[in-house]
Order: structure tokens, then sequence, then C-alpha cells
């Protein structure tokens, strides 16, 4: 069991978005990912820590989406539905904090660091889609912050298993501590 203070903790769950839900995901369906996060996500609200539901969303021209030289760049030619962006249904509640991002990581040009400290909040939990982008430029981001990184694998999938297996297995144990949501305790 790893046991954390609740109000210095906050549940950080990345792009679990109607355009990337219903993506072909391992080793776990976004659909489960979705209903695996929601009961964590209680079990924080529950025990007075903090919830925050990051979403990635680009202007309707992409021109606020990175831009750099890749092999494999990001494209809007595919066109993305007018949902595309949003949480899926049932997952936010009143008190939770929403980010929007443009970009893989969730702390570059958004204000969550700022919204962690001025709350207090020392660690972070993540989970979401997909490991090994949106969750593990996150986690990157939060560990040169400074922040305490737990990452619950249980409430994170990817597009291969050996994409999940080497973020998990290799990646993640030098950024924070790796386990599954059923065992974090938070304290009152």
């Amino acid at each position: 069991m790893l046991s954390l203070p609740a109000s210095q903790t906050a549940l950080v769950l990345i792009d679990l978005q109607k355009g990337i839900t219903g993506l072909p995901l391992e080793p776990t369906s976004g659909g489960e990912i979705v209903e695996r996060s929601k009961k964590v996500a209680a079990h924080f609200r529950a025990a007075g820590a903090l919830v925050i539901l990051v979403n990635v969303a680009f202007a309707p021209d992409f021109a606020d989406a990175v831009h750099g030289a890749v092999d494999r760049p990001v494209s809007s030619s595919g066109g993305f539905a007018p949902d595309w962006s949003e949480l899926v249904d049932g997952l936010a509640e009143a008190d939770d904090l929403l980010v929007t991002k443009r970009q893989w990581g969730a702390f570059y040009g958004t204000d969550l660091d700022l919204q962690l400290r001025r709350r207090g909040i020392t660690t972070i939990v993540l989970g979401g889609i997909a490991t090994n982008m949106g969750v593990e430029s996150t986690a990157r981001a939060a560990h040169e912050h400074g922040y305490n990184v737990v990452l619950a694998e249980d409430i994170m999938s990817t597009f291969t298993l050996e994409m999940q297996r080497f973020a998990c297995e290799a990646i993640f144990p030098r950024l924070g501590r790796v386990t599954t949501s059923d065992a974090i305790m938070l304290d009152a």
C-alpha cells in the first residue's frame, strides 16, 4: 500500500476525451480505462483530494499545435469530429480542475504548475491515455518540477503492449513510483 496525504495529492487524468478513448488501445480499452478512472476519481474526491482532468485541443486551423520538423507529424488532415476534444461523459464533476493543453504534456503552456503549487500539492497520481505520450510527458515534467510522481498503471493505456511495458518498466520507475490505483490510500 502507498499512503498519501489527501490535502497534498492530486489525481491528474490525461486525455480521457471522446476522440481518444475510442482508439484501439493496449493493454486495456479506452472504455475500461474510463470506468476505472471514474472510480479512482470518486475515491480521491471522497477523501478531499484534488482531481484534475486534462484534455488536448487545437484551433480549427491547427495553428496552435506543435509544428516542429519530425518524422511522424501529427496532422489535422484526418479531420477531428466536433466533440473530439471533449472529456468523456460522466467523468468531470463541478469541483474538478480542468486543464487544456496543446501538446503531449500537461505542464508546458498551461497553468497546471501554478494551480498545483497554490493548492499546496506536492504529489500527483497520473493516469490516462496514451501511457508513453501524454502521461509520460506529464510525468517527466512533473518530476522536473519537483513533484512526487505516482503512476497508476491500471488506469493508463497506449497503442501497443510493448509501448506500455517499456514506459511502465523502464521509464516510470526513474520518474516516480509505479503502482496500481487500488494500492493508493489517501490519509486525511
